[in-house]
């Protein structure tokens, strides 16, 4: 792995037509599980990876908890889990992206595994499967319970640094994509400490994670606040269902921004919810209770914080002493702020956690744009809908990575486009804190109309005042289709319209918007 590595602070504010003076046969926008998954399938075909940070240290593949989801048991069969799937969606899910996703799964586990991920195994030897909400058998492989995605970064960055095709941009990021006069896209502009310049491509992946960084409440690291979509969205590229971001019923309440995660594995352990009394309430809800999918869940704890009886997680008697070795992770975050999970239940809270709308592809991860791929979080395949069933994140960017390599092994891609683009201006400190605390409260678990016209108006205001950044143009995009859904279906919820109309997705792009039943396909 070479790498490249700058250390100063930039003056610019704005940049326009910033020539491209790099070149890279493919550029990888984003250094988490699906980037670096990509590059190293890649082999021998020479790419480039931009990272944020130190590699491995900035992504939100980290920190994901729970694990990686594949049917492997005896009795579990992909028809099943791409049922589950389908079912958790809110009947938004393309079924035969789930099928394609769920069959292909259990060789890029065993894939992991080759890369040295250090998947927990039972006591002869095969894997420990776990059971998370609205699946049907235990299906998801952790590491040491709740360091799944952590684990799975160190493998792949141990991986990436003896990897010879492999060149790492680090401490940098993407801030606008370069494209021609004939929409094709042919590169980006990287930010870093030293200032802007241009990096050309063949291709160009957008592998940058979601959007939870727009939100007061998160899990999400903050610099996670949708930039792929809006540099798609920029450039004409065709958006999907933007509304549908996915709340994690059981962030830990502490005040601490991000919010540290109780896994849902602890539910599926058996932990329960109750409010301050100690009385369990998701029988009130659905009959799965705990185990009902994470739509429902985060809306009843939302419920019960709204109407100040409180929720919390109690793990004493499914977890109890068993807690430091088990999870090692969340008990850390509860010692951590004065919380011993084994003698007092966890304080929690709905936080934003996965976006499953994005950047419409194909099933081999191509956009509507010619020489630009999205995967992970940042695209929509269509296998999430309008609710992400747990742990099919990770799945869906490995199996798509994989998709994304074999295709671009196999092709014979065009010479790097000398191609010019606009940077948008960051959002000033103070706009971007009002923005997060503004989509928390209008745009969150439970939205209206009011408070959605309110937080687009201030969005306009900001905008006028200092120009469009790419947080305003996600937060936008989210918003906007948000007040557009007049219904409630998966993570979508609207107080003012309660009720589900026909299931149909939502697609934008810069010049146009149109809905389209499920019956159809865009693929």
């Amino acid at each position: 792995m070479k790498s490249n590595v700058s250390h100063s602070h930039p003056s610019y504010q704005f940049v326009h037509n910033k020539d491209a003076s790099g070149t890279s046969d493919i550029l990888i926008l984003g250094a988490g599980l699906a980037g670096l998954f990509l590059a190293l399938c890649l082999k021998p075909r020479p790419c480039t990876i931009v990272s944020l940070g130190t590699l491995g240290k900035a992504s939100s593949s980290a920190w994901a908890q729970g694990g990686i989801a594949a049917a492997l048991l005896s009795d579990d069969s992909p028809e099943i889990h791409a049922k589950d799937t389908v079912s958790s969606g809110g009947d938004l899910v393309d079924s035969a992206v789930a099928r394609l996703v769920t069959e292909q799964g259990p060789q890029r586990l065993r894939d992991l595994i080759e890369l040295g991920v250090p998947f927990d195994r039972s006591s002869d030897g095969t894997l420990s499967l776990s059971l998370e909400a609205a699946h049907s058998y235990p299906r998801v492989a952790r590491v040491t319970g709740d360091r799944a995605g952590a684990a799975i970064m160190d493998a792949l960055v141990l991986a990436t640094q003896s990897a010879e095709h492999i060149t790492v941009i680090e401490d940098a990021k993407g801030v606008a994509l370069l494209q021609d006069e004939q929409g094709n896209i042919g590169g980006a502009v990287i930010e870093t400490f030293d200032g802007l310049f241009g990096q050309a491509a063949r291709e160009t992946v957008l592998c940058l994670g979601g959007s939870g960084g727009l939100y007061k409440v998160t899990t999400n690291p903050a610099d996670s606040r949708g930039d792929g979509i809006a540099m798609a969205f920029s450039t004409g590229a065709l958006i999907a269902d933007p509304e549908f971001v996915q709340f994690h019923p059981t962030a830990i309440d502490i005040g601490i921004d991000p919010a540290p995660l109780a896994t849902e594995v602890l539910r599926g352990e058996g932990a329960v919810l109750v409010d301050h009394q100690g009385r369990e309430f998701m029988q009130n809800y659905h009959s799965a209770k705990e185990l009902a999918s994470r739509s429902i869940v985060a809306q009843a704890v939302h419920t019960e914080i709204v109407e100040k009886r409180g929720a919390l997680l109690d793990c004493r008697k499914a977890i109890g002493e068993k807690f430091p070795e088990k999870f090692p992770t969340v008990f850390a975050s509860c010692m951590n702020a004065g919380i011993d999970p084994r003698e007092a239940p966890i304080p929690v809270a709905p936080a934003a956690h996965y976006h499953m709308g994005g950047i419409v592809t194909d099933t081999w991860g191509k956009t509507s744009l010619n020489g630009l791929s999205a995967c992970g979080e940042c695209a929509s395949t269509g296998i999430h809908g309008a609710n992400r069933l747990a742990s099919n994140s990770l799945l869906e960017a490995v199996v798509f990575s994989h998709r994304i390599a074999s295709r671009l092994l196999e092709s014979q891609l065009k010479d790097p486009l000398r191609s010019k683009g606009t940077v948008y201006r960051k959002s000033p400190n103070p706009e971007l804190g009002t923005l997060r605390q503004k989509m928390s409260a209008d745009c969150a678990v439970v939205r209206d109309a009011n408070g959605l016209k309110n937080l687009l108006e201030f969005i306009e205001i900001q905008s006028e005042a200092y120009g469009d950044s790419l947080a305003t143009i996600t937060a936008r995009l989210i918003a906007q289709s948000a007040l557009d859904r007049k219904e409630s279906r998966g993570a979508h919820y609207r107080s003012d319209f309660p009720n589900q109309l026909s299931p149909n997705r939502t697609f934008t792009s810069r010049n146009h918007q149109t809905k389209q039943n499920t019956s159809g396909n865009l693929r």
